[in-house]
């Protein structure tokens, strides 16, 4: 047990293993009976499914005798109600694993059923405070096999599951080691369908996860917790998240351009297949920030704005969601760290900057870059204005998790302005 008000001196680090590469999903066969299962349901979302993804995967599992059914009424940036409706048809029956295909939404949900499926409770009971009640899950999780489509979420890594709550207006998240997948199957050639502005907002969340988690606050700066056992899932920069991120950052400044602009570019859906999963990796144990937190309100709180190549439907993408107000969060932390966010900088672009450059480096590089692939220009795209900024601060006072690392203390005063710079 650590002493009261003492500083943090030991960091976490967790991942699942991973199988990675070109032709992976061909093998899963063989990984769900490794897992001793003889039942599974696969969740997914109608567009993936009609890719025919999930079906080859029913097909290797029923040719390995596996029970197997497809589940596809996920919901793009799932809700509360979608998924009570994925947990209802989970039920129906026994099942010994999960596999979730598709993007974060098709993850998230199945992390979700997992839950709901093993536990007595609602999804608010494990939501984080003040949201919901912070329950911590007790009872063992089956075992989950996510397989992402799409170069962007990284919540086959990670412990977090996100939810649109519909009657808050608010997006909120379930964080905790149990809910992360047993085995993630990343394989680049699932990416190839991708539409060129799903491609380009997955990709601008892949980004936001390294430079989030390369920025927030260091672990070793925190308090430490009293009870290891209460130790938070997002511990804050360390040396070997790190790793991932640099990796991350290099390879989307390198290869974002080029999936974007020619989806059939194989070595670019490769290469950001891998810097997807390089982020999860990293942001899974240091953590997101404001970015994050700035766009969960903004995704809650949307009426009518339609996304290009998404479903007919009002909601501002989760990568479109992060990016909108990236620019002036990362102006406004690079205080906190300079040196870092200047690097960051370099590892995306591949110039040099100096402090002479300063503030506005980074924010001047991902503008660059969201430009050049079509990402939306500011939260008016969205239909907000100043008359919303009021809404938009408290939703994001609400995210607990994403405000404890991040690299400034945060005021709401310091909300506004970054939101009205971002309009």
């Amino acid at each position: 047990m650590n002493a009261p008000n003492s500083t943090e001196t030991v960091f976490t680090w967790a991942a699942p293993p991973l199988n990675f590469g070109n032709g992976a999903l061909e093998e899963i066969g063989f990984e769900v009976a490794a897992l001793g299962a003889s039942s599974c349901l696969i969740i997914t979302d109608p567009g993936v499914r009609n890719t025919g993804i999930p079906e080859r995967v029913q097909q290797i599992l029923l040719a390995s005798r596996i029970k197997c059914e497809v589940f596809d009424r996920v919901s793009i940036e799932p809700t509360d109600d979608s998924i009570n409706e994925a947990v209802a048809h989970a039920r129906q029956r026994e099942w010994d694993c999960y596999i979730a295909i598709g993007g974060g939404s098709a993850i998230d949900t199945a992390k979700a059923v997992n839950l709901l499926t093993t536990h007595p409770g609602e999804l608010l009971d494990f939501v984080t405070p003040p949201i919901g009640g912070g329950k911590a899950p007790w009872l063992p999780l089956k075992p989950l096999i996510a397989v992402p489509t799409t170069a962007g979420t990284g919540s086959e890594s990670t412990t977090i599951c996100v939810i649109d709550f519909l009657g808050l207006h608010l997006k909120a998240g379930i964080s905790h080691a149990k809910l992360r997948p047993v085995l993630a199957v990343v394989d680049p050639l699932t990416t190839l369908t991708l539409p060129s502005q799903v491609t380009a907002a997955s990709g601008m969340d892949v980004l936001s996860h390294a430079l989030e988690s390369y920025t927030c606050v260091p672990f070793d700066s925190k308090p430490a917790p009293v009870d290891p056992s209460k130790r938070p899932a997002f511990c804050g920069s360390n040396p070997i998240s790190d790793v991932w991120c640099e990796q991350a950052l290099r390879l989307v400044g390198k290869f974002l351009r080029r999936a974007v602009h020619d989806g059939t570019d194989l070595e670019a859906r490769y290469q950001m297949a891998l810097a997807s999963t390089s982020a999860g990796t990293g942001f899974g144990n240091a953590g997101t920030h404001l970015p994050h937190a700035n766009a969960y309100p903004v995704a809650g709180a949307v009426k009518n704005y339609r996304a290009e190549g998404y479903p007919e439907m009002p909601m501002v993408p989760h990568g479109q969601a992060v990016s909108s107000t990236a620019a002036a969060v990362f102006r406004w932390t690079y205080d906190g760290d300079p040196a870092r966010h200047l690097r960051a900088a370099e590892l995306l672009s591949g110039q040099t900057f100096t402090a002479t450059d300063g503030a506005d480096a980074l924010a001047q590089v991902l503008s660059e870059l969201m430009t050049d692939i079509g990402m939306p220009a500011g939260l008016r795209s969205f239909g907000y204005t100043e008359a919303d900024l009021d809404e938009l601060v408290d939703g994001t006072m609400k995210q607990t998790r994403q405000l404890a690392v991040v690299p400034r203390p945060v005021t709401r005063d310091a909300l506004l302005g970054i939101f009205r710079e971002s309009l």
